[in-house]
């Protein structure tokens, strides 16, 4: 209302001219329209809300005015999501609209379901079930993401009334509601395609649907096409009634046999069918008796053969024991040959460490006796060269020379032990550069199983092998190109889980490299898988191949398997999904008969202290170790590599065991290091004594001639001859002794080579047992499948015989009652060449015939009874084709009044049209010419924005933006005054305007809603209408503008954005 008070006197004195021109039209208005200066009863709507609508969270509730409503606001404010809820949500169709082709569109982006509420008005003597609905009916919609639509018609208070479109369509009927004609409601996309079409055919359809003629028409339509059916319908039943008259002029048909010849035949008929059922039957079980006899033959083959597989059983089990019998032996013997290879193998290294060190001795002797004679030389050399110089030496030079002897001798015997002492060290070395290489090799290996595990984090498939991914992967491929007849399983520890994983290491201990063996259903796969896996295994060892031919359940153990309380098998232990998977173990290792006890004194106790139990053969420990009943196996592993359940605590323990050896080799290096170091240090010290010794010998040999020539002369040659005799001596003996320690190392190492063939020959031996233990196995469980097989089959064949003489026995009895009612019907027996099922068609043909004889020749009333029957029948269907031809005519005669009629009220509101045109045109001076051609269907409309008559007619092509918009409103208009509807929509009529033509049709549409109080208008237009005349008629609802960050446009309420007037 402030705004209203601020506005300039020019603005209010206009509005007062508006206003008062609103009232001075109310008060001249005459006719009819004046007579209803009341509001509408009914139709209107009162209030419409939307949620989650097109692009608007929550628009609404708001009321609207009874008579002249008006949305403004800007573009995007939601002013046409009002007026497309409102066609939706009184049943429009989505193309009605010109916003979408589905329904599904009208639901906000992001939301599963839109909502719009509408509340009709429903009051006075036209209102629609009001003892249910009450004042009001509220119709709420529901628009979900897919597309479909809900309705709910509630009454005014809320209660729900009914669900179904159909009420809804009655209510729109009841209202004459129609959201689809454009007089109603006029969109802003129907109004701009209005405005910019040329076409007058399209002007002319406008006119018709607005005025609903068209409905009208096509009904008139749809009755003519109809009466037509209906017509050619009775000409049809015309041209039956004429062949039923002449059907009943035809003569009663004459038998052409007598009834005593038909009954005699139908008789003799009847007993060669009653010996013919006899035939027949004996027919049917001729066959089942031969059939008999060779089934029964067959049986004695069947005997046959499983007395061949028992035989077979009982020699494959003899067998059997043979081979295992034979393996405990060897077994056994392998036993007892250990202990004596370990000590052959600590006597070749005792021998091996002696020869080395008699080798070393003999040489050291052999360089002692070679310098001894080179010193031998240079003595007498030096004596020569003395003998002229010893008779200038003095006594106290001969002292100090004994001296430098003495100190010379004992650096000579140093040296001596640092050569002994440098020998050693090399040997020492030597052994540690071997203790080194092992370490390494052991680092690299558990380097690689460490790796194996932590890549098995993310696939467990590479728990098995690094190479084991890409052999599974190419195995795949082979099999999808079908070069397996039956994809291979595998590998084998990949198929089984355990039920306790503290087992893991005893399982692993059982099944050994079974745990990466593979199945294979034939031996054409397994060829083919060997290919691959020379692929991938270029070196070394490969994953086992097993061949058995797949089966889709499990053997049968329940007879071989071991049975104790306490402790289960290792099949027990384990969870196999695959049967083939649980097959191979049984048939490779006999995993159903081997124990797995947690604890090694029960293992001892168990195995040893008595008898085993029952079919056990052997059992493992959970530390891996293996019981037999008289012997037992350590286990070499500390932990479980493929079935361990904790993963990184096994990964952590590798870790760890890496961690210390890498520390071990660090210092086994450094130690290696250290040693050499000592050799290079003291090769120099030994090379740097050779040298000092040769030059101490020469000095030493000097100053002893330099003492006395006679005494050098008798004495140190003496001396050297004897040492070298000594070392002469001495080497002999290191010879021999070398000679002697090489003969017993390399005895020694033949002994041990030798028993070191005999346990693998005896190991060899023993595997190739075990593997034929394995073949004696699957001998003796193929010949009892085998013998179960036959057994089955001779039980099946038996049961087979027993049915067949159960349904001989049937039909035999069944033969005997046959034969029996034969003779009672025909006491001789008759030979019958013809079937049963020609015969009983004869009979049926002949009895048929004798009941259409009878029933011609029956009872002369009964015949004039149906007779009149017929007749009767006939008068009422001619009676009925009469009326219908006669309805036909009323029908024609109607329709052609109403035709008359139609054309009437088109040129009538036609006339009516051009009227209210002319005069809206005439409003602003305008002149304008409206020229109907029904029968082209085409509307031209001409306007002249001139004077009178001094201007000209033309088309509206011709006119500016603003005139052809105020031209269109004209005829909108004047079809408004000729139409009827409760409530008329109407969006941006004014969007081409100019302010002048803009002020005279808003006057036009006030002045034709003051005459018609009892409709409602409701106008959409985004300029500000403030220049509105102050009525209690009129209501301005404003929508703020949109903002483009928010998700919801608010519907705004004040008293500056609407306003209700009183007079």
């Amino acid at each position: 209302m402030s705004k209203r008070k601020n506005s300039s006197l020019s603005e209010g004195n206009h509005k007062r001219a508006r206003s008062a021109q609103w009232e001075e039209d109310e008060e001249g208005d005459t006719g009819p329209s004046q007579a209803s200066s009341t509001s509408g009863e009914v139709g209107i709507v009162e209030s419409i809300s939307l949620k989650n609508f097109m692009c608007h969270s929550l628009l609404g509730p708001f009321s609207f005015g009874s008579n002249v409503n008006f949305i403004v606001g800007n573009n995007g404010s939601g002013k046409s999501a009002v007026l497309t809820a409102l066609i939706v949500g009184l049943g429009g169709k989505a193309h009605t609209t010109n916003r979408g082709s589905s329904l599904k569109g009208f639901v906000k982006e992001g939301e599963s379901s839109a909502d719009v509420s509408i509340t009709l008005r429903n009051r006075g003597q036209d209102a629609y079930k009001p003892e249910v609905f009450g004042e009001s009916i509220i119709v709420e919609l529901r628009l979900s993401s897919e597309g479909l639509r809900t309705y709910k018609l509630k009454s005014k208070i809320g209660q729900l009334v009914s669900s179904k479109k159909d009420e809804l369509v009655s209510i729109l009927d009841h209202f004459n509601i129609q959201v689809d004609n454009p007089v109603s409601i006029l969109t802003q996309e129907m109004s701009k395609h209005f405005l910019h079409s040329k076409g007058e055919g399209d002007k002319y359809k406008f006119f018709m649907k607005a005025t609903q003629l068209e409905q009208m028409k096509e009904d008139y339509t749809y009755i003519m096409k109809t009466k037509n059916m209906t017509q050619n319908t009775v000409e049809k039943h015309e041209e039956v009634v004429s062949l039923r008259k002449y059907l009943e002029k035809e003569d009663k048909y004459k038998s052409l046999a007598s009834l005593d010849e038909m009954h005699a035949k139908l008789e003799e008929l009847q007993n060669l069918m009653a010996w013919a059922l006899v035939t027949e039957m004996e027919k049917e079980i001729k066959p089942m008796r031969e059939r008999i006899v060779g089934e029964e033959n067959a049986t004695i083959k069947y005997d046959q053969k499983v007395e061949e597989w028992k035989l077979e059983v009982v020699e494959a089990e003899k067998q059997y024991k043979q081979t295992h019998d034979q393996l405990d032996s060897i077994s056994q013997r392998v036993q007892e040959l250990q202990p004596q290879c370990s000590e052959l193998r600590d006597e070749v290294q005792n021998r091996s460490k002696a020869f080395k060190e008699a080798e070393a001795t003999f040489h050291r002797s052999k360089t002692n006796l070679r310098d001894l004679e080179r010193d031998k030389e240079q003595l007498v050399k030096r004596i020569d060269e003395l003998k002229c110089s010893i008779l200038q030496l003095t006594g106290a030079e001969s002292r100090e020379r004994a001296e430098r002897i003495s100190k010379l001798q004992s650096e000579l015997d140093a040296l001596n032990h640092k050569d002994s002492t440098l020998a050693q060290q090399i040997n020492q070395f030597q052994q540690v550069v071997a203790r080194e290489r092992e370490l390494h090799r052991s680092v690299e290996a558990k380097q690689r199983d460490l790796n194996a595990m932590v890549a098995s984090r993310t696939d467990k498939i590479k728990r098995f092998g690094e190479r084991m991914p890409a052999l599974l992967e190419t195995i795949n491929e082979f099999h999808r190109k079908g070069h397996f007849r039956k994809k291979p399983v595998g590998p084998v520890g990949f198929c089984i889980r355990l039920k306790d994983p503290e087992l893991a290491l005893a399982v692993e201990s059982c099944l050994k490299s079974l745990m990466l063996a593979f199945c294979c259903d034939n031996f054409k796969d397994e060829k083919t898988l060997q290919s691959i896996m020379s692929e991938h295994y270029p070196q070394g060892r490969r994953p086992l191949i097993i061949v058995s031919e797949f089966s889709s359940s499990m053997y049968n153990i329940s007879g071989k398997a071991a049975q104790h309380p306490d402790y289960p098998t290792v099949l027990e232990a384990l969870e196999v999904d695959n049967p083939v998977v649980a097959n191979c173990l049984i048939d490779m290792r006999a995993v159903e008969t081997v124990l797995v006890i947690k604890s090694n004194a029960d293992a001892r106790r168990v195995m040893q202290n008595g008898r085993p139990p029952v079919n056990c053969r052997e059992a493992f420990t959970k530390e891996g170790d293996q019981v037999f009943p008289n012997r037992y196996y350590s286990c070499e592993y500390q932990r479980a590599q493929y079935l361990s359940k904790d993963l990184e605590e096994q990964i952590r323990y590798m870790q760890s065991e890496i961690e210390n050896e890498k520390a071990h080799l660090s210092r086994f290096r450094k130690r290696m290091n250290d040693i050499e170091d000592d050799i290079r240090s003291n090769e120099s010290l030994l090379r740097s004594a050779y040298d000092d010794r040769k030059r101490t010998k020469v000095h030493f040999t000097s100053l002893m001639l330099s003492i006395t020539v006679s005494a050098l002369q008798e004495e140190e040659l003496q001396e050297i001859c004897v040492r070298i005799s000594d070392a002469r001596q001495e080497s002999d003996e290191a010879r021999q002794k070398m000679n002697e320690r090489r003969k017993a190392f390399e005895e020694a190492e033949q002994s041990y080579r030798q028993h070191k063939d005999i346990i693998n020959n005896v190991a060899e031996e023993a595997e190739r047992i075990k593997e034929e233990l394995s073949k004696c196995d699957q001998e003796v469980e193929k010949s009892k499948h085998h013998k179960k097989h036959y057994e089955e089959k001779r039980k099946t064949h038996i049961n087979g015989i027993q049915k067949l003489k159960a349904d001989l026995d049937v039909k035999e009895k069944e033969l005997m009652a046959s034969v029996a009612k034969a003779s009672e019907i025909c006491l001789e027996r008759l030979e019958v060449k013809r079937t049963a099922k020609s015969i009983d068609s004869e009979i049926s043909r002949l009895k048929q015939k004798i009941s259409n004889q009878q029933d011609q020749q029956g009872d002369r009333d009964e015949v004039i009874r149906q007779y009149q029957e017929a007749l009767e029948n006939y008068r009422n269907i001619a009676l009925q084709v009469k009326t219908l031809k006669k309805f036909i005519g009323l029908l024609g005669k109607i329709m052609n009044d109403r035709h008359k009629m139609y054309t009437e009220m088109r040129m009538y509101l036609s006339v009516r049209c051009k009227y209210y045109f002319d005069s809206m045109l005439s409003q602003r001076g305008y002149t304008g010419k409206m020229t109907f051609d029904h029968k082209n269907e085409t509307l031209s409309i001409s306007v002249q924005p001139g004077e009178g008559d001094k201007a000209t007619l033309s088309d509206m092509r011709s006119l500016s933006g603003g005139e052809r918009s105020f031209s269109t409103v004209c005829f909108v208009l004047s079809l408004w005054a000729i139409a009827e509807a409760p409530f008329r929509c109407l969006d941006e009529f004014d969007v081409y305007m100019d302010m002048v033509n803009r002020r005279i049709s808003m006057d036009m549409m006030l002045k034709i809603a003051a005459s018609q109080r009892y409709r409602q208008f409701i106008f959409l237009t985004p300029q500000s209408m403030s220049s509105l005349p102050v009525n209690n008629l009129i209501r301005i609802l404003r929508l703020n503008d949109p903002d483009r960050g928010q998700t919801s446009l608010p519907f705004g309420r004040s008293n500056q954005e609407e306003a209700i007037y009183n007079k």
